[in-house]
């Protein structure tokens, strides 16, 4: 087993994985920006060495100064959580390169998947289903605009490089396509630092699920069931559930077993996670595949109960998976609220120093945060705070389970998005399942 490893994040991604190591008895090395030494993820850690100023790309994405705070503290192996560096294959391949285990999939694998065009049609390859799209990149306005023609609009232009929402927008028709190309290569280009496109189809109206997998080194593979991702706004997920209840039996085993057919074709080894649209018929097609850990991986811990993170580990240390399939169960139905620093109403940001906090408890509930009454919140990361998480016997259980623990949870000193997600779980449309990705759309803008 590893003796040290460093983690390549901040908040309560690397908190988590501290957590994990602390069990597995590994030392765990902690990176901050100047800005984040009061981070509890720095408090928590066994080590921690700051890396470089606020600006994440001096900082939390800097390769050599993560790869020289790993040597000087003679780490065995690199954890890169989700965000920052965690997608990169050339610091996947640098980590490998300077004899660090990095606790992930191959640079291989990331690069493979990293490109969002190439990734569909290695998907293609094997046999899945894929969303109607451009073969490969578009060049110019010109290539792509005959291209939308030829499938029909409407249609969703998409950054090949990156994910998370970043450079992708959608057009109705010519005239907003031409207004939002050049939009997306330069949100493309600013987040991924490459503003290739390609372009999809637009399925109106779909579910956005995924399926959480998992691969060893040895070509054994498993999933852990799917999360239902629908509930976004500008294609950044605020609420998450699983199982899903717009997913039957027959679709969950279907899903499964075609999602892990790809993993162990592929050779691909530790955590990953498959994203599907799916229709108003059960119709499903692939959309990407994240080769890291999930910012809603808690959700599937809880109704599985499995730590992915351990697992995570374990399988970089060059571990044999110990389950099988059969071995993974459903254990009831889980929902994730994801808890942002924002107005929540206008989505504007809200950093500054939390003056109280207080979070809620109970059989079936649990939080995820970096918070602590006298934090400061940083404007300079993303704006998730906190993540909570409950498990009930059944969604019903589940939903009322989450209103009280909202209801409990106390931040002051900033605004948060804890009034919308009351919102979302009192509406009709939620209560009955009715969920799309235009959900927040349809039915709060």
């Amino acid at each position: 087993m590893f003796k040290k490893i460093l983690i390549a994040n901040r908040g309560e991604i690397a908190l988590r994985i501290i957590r994990a190591c602390r069990e597995l008895g590994i030392r765990s090395i902690a990176v901050y920006s100047d800005v984040d030494k009061e981070s509890l993820h720095v408090a928590f850690a066994d080590e921690a060495v700051c890396i470089g100023p606020a600006d994440s790309s001096k900082s939390y994405r800097n390769i050599k100064n993560i790869i020289a705070a790993a040597e000087i503290a003679q780490a065995d192996a690199i954890h890169p959580g989700y965000g920052f560096l965690s997608e990169n294959s050339g610091f996947a391949k640098v980590c490998e390169e300077c004899g660090f285990a990095f606790v992930g999939p191959s640079s291989e694998h990331i690069e493979i998947m990293g490109n969002k065009s190439a990734a569909k049609e290695t998907m293609r390859s094997l046999g899945m289903p894929v969303v109607p799209g451009s073969d490969g990149v578009v060049k110019t306005l010109d290539e792509a605009l005959d291209f939308a023609a030829s499938i029909g609009f409407p249609v969703i232009i998409k950054a090949s490089a990156g994910g998370g929402g970043k450079g992708m927008r959608v057009a109705n028709n010519e005239i907003s396509f031409r207004n939002n190309f050049d939009l997306a290569k330069g949100e493309a280009g600013q987040a991924f630092g490459n503003d290739e496109v390609y372009i999809e189809k637009f399925i109106e109206n779909p579910r956005h699920i995924e399926v959480q997998v998992f691969g060893d080194h040895y070509g054994n593979a498993v999933h852990f069931f799917e999360r239902e991702c629908s509930i976004q706004r500008r294609h950044q997920k605020l609420l998450e559930e699983a199982p899903s209840i717009g997913v039957s039996g027959e679709l969950r085993k279907k899903m499964g077993e075609i999602s892990v057919n790809a993993v162990k074709t592929l050779g691909y080894r530790n955590a990953g996670t498959l994203e599907y649209l799916v229709d108003k018929h059960g119709n499903f097609y692939f959309m990407e595949m994240n080769t890291r850990i999930q910012v809603e991986h808690a959700v599937t811990e809880m109704i599985t109960g499995v730590d992915l993170i351990k697992l995570q580990i374990r399988t970089a240390d060059g571990e044999k998976l110990k389950i099988v399939q059969n071995d993974i169960k459903l254990l009831g139905h889980a929902i994730e609220c994801r808890i942002n620093a924002e107005n929540p109403v206008s989505f504007r940001p809200s950093p500054g120093n939390v003056s109280e906090y207080y979070s809620p408890g109970g059989y079936g509930v649990r939080v995820d945060s970096n918070l602590y009454t006298g934090y400061t919140v940083l404007p300079y990361y993303d704006s998730m705070i906190a993540k909570l998480i409950v498990i009930g016997e059944d969604r019903n259980e589940a939903i009322a389970r989450m209103k009280r623990s909202l209801d409990e949870f106390i931040v002051h000193g900033i605004e948060t998005s804890i009034p919308l997600h009351k919102q979302i779980l009192e509406h009709f449309a939620f209560v009955k399942g009715d969920l799309s990705t235009d959900y927040i759309d349809r039915y709060f803008l």
